[in-house]
């Protein structure tokens, strides 16, 4: 069985190349297993002179992501804009149908995109702190390229996607309703975000009144989203594009510390392990402050760990919310794996709380100094 999936899946790979018209013979293929969204794959072809050529190749979901033309539409207006501004750096290229179209719907529905692979390392989990500061440094540098872009052409790929307000009001309607029976398993964590639950969602509330600057935000800034060289530790390019929309960003720099600071993985069970490493915190901030500093307003400044409490807390709740609804968005690797995700998140929530004045003084200590 296990053969024949496999077969089955060269043959899909290969039916997806032919139509992007990937030059050479294909030769191999493995599975990327970052991500909890998407389909990913590398896939080798054989050029005619008998070298080999890597792409990559994803699958994207079309319960998460519902106009997907749309993300590849966005994808294609912030890499034009990216060469067009800084021809020096590199951007990623998605190849194209004969249609002339950056996608391909098969015949079975599914959305598929190719783009070339780029040779390189990318870091779940980090303690150099040059790399860290790296991180920070590459997420900066891209939202400065985006500066003047104009946001309001871009489609909002998922509504609400950092409306951190709407997201607790999902959770909580979906904790009244309890449709798969299992709010008794998170009563605490349940409890825990209804007692957070003014403070986490204040941000959003405050950008929706028109109290922050609207940015052109990557809404996925974890560390495993920049590509580095594999010698030098240098960030290449940031990745991973579905979610570029007008945004805070608070929220980019909190999602970034939130995964990065976390000292342990992002579904660690044993909860006694998590906290937010402040060592850590100060060498993004470096780097990330670094790069924007001079762009960012007093209120965005005032607000970045705040932002990181707020977005901790989110997707705590989206997590939970996954879990009480039977698990229909992110990929799960075994039962209550999305309660077990809760959990670490509001481990590291009230890590944030706890230190928060720390957290804040180390924000304004880095803007005196960088």
């Amino acid at each position: 069985m296990r053969r024949r999936t496999k077969n089955i899946m060269f043959e899909k790979l290969t039916e997806v190349g032919t139509a992007f018209r990937l030059a050479g013979k294909f030769y191999a293929y493995d599975t990327i297993k970052t991500g909890n969204i998407n389909s990913t794959y590398k896939v080798t072809y054989r050029q005619p002179d008998g070298s080999l050529k890597s792409y990559v190749v994803q699958k994207i979901n079309t319960n998460v992501f519902k106009n997907p033309a749309e993300i590849m539409e966005n994808i294609d207006h912030v890499t034009s804009h990216i060469r067009d501004r800084f021809p020096g750096e590199m951007t990623l290229h998605f190849h194209h149908t004969a249609d002339g179209k950056n996608y391909l719907y098969d015949e079975d529905g599914s959305f598929w995109r190719v783009m070339n692979y780029v040779d390189s390392i990318t870091f779940d989990v980090c303690d150099d702190p040059a790399v860290i500061s790296a991180t920070g440094e590459a997420f900066g540098r891209f939202q400065n390229q985006l500066a003047d872009f104009d946001g309001s052409i871009l489609h909002e790929t998922i509504p609400d996607f950092h409306n951190t307000h709407k997201r607790l009001d999902r959770l909580f309607d979906d904790v009244a309703a309890d449709p798969c029976g299992r709010n008794a398993d998170a009563m605490e964590e349940i409890q825990y975000i209804s007692s957070v639950r003014y403070q986490a969602g204040i941000l959003s509330e405050r950008y929706a009144a028109g109290n922050f600057p609207v940015r052109v935000t990557h809404n996925d800034t974890k560390s495993n989203n920049v590509l580095f060289d594999r010698i030098t530790k240098r960030p290449l390019v940031v990745i991973d594009l579905d979610t570029v929309m007008p945004g805070m960003s608070v929220y980019d720099f909190g999602d970034a510390v939130r995964f990065i600071c976390n000292t342990a993985a992002e579904d660690e069970p044993d909860t006694r392990r998590v906290f937010f490493d402040t060592s850590k915190f100060r060498a993004f901030c470096h780097g990330y402050l670094g790069a924007v500093k001079n762009s960012l307003a007093p209120e965005e400044t005032e607000s970045l760990v705040l932002g990181a409490f707020s977005i901790t807390v989110e997707l705590a709740s989206r997590f939970l919310d996954d879990y009480l609804t039977g698990d229909t968005y992110f990929k799960v690797n075994y039962p209550g794996h999305n309660l077990v995700r809760t959990r670490c998140q509001l481990a590291l929530a009230k890590d944030i709380q706890r230190k928060r004045d720390e957290l804040e003084w180390i924000v304004r200590d880095t803007l005196e100094t960088v």
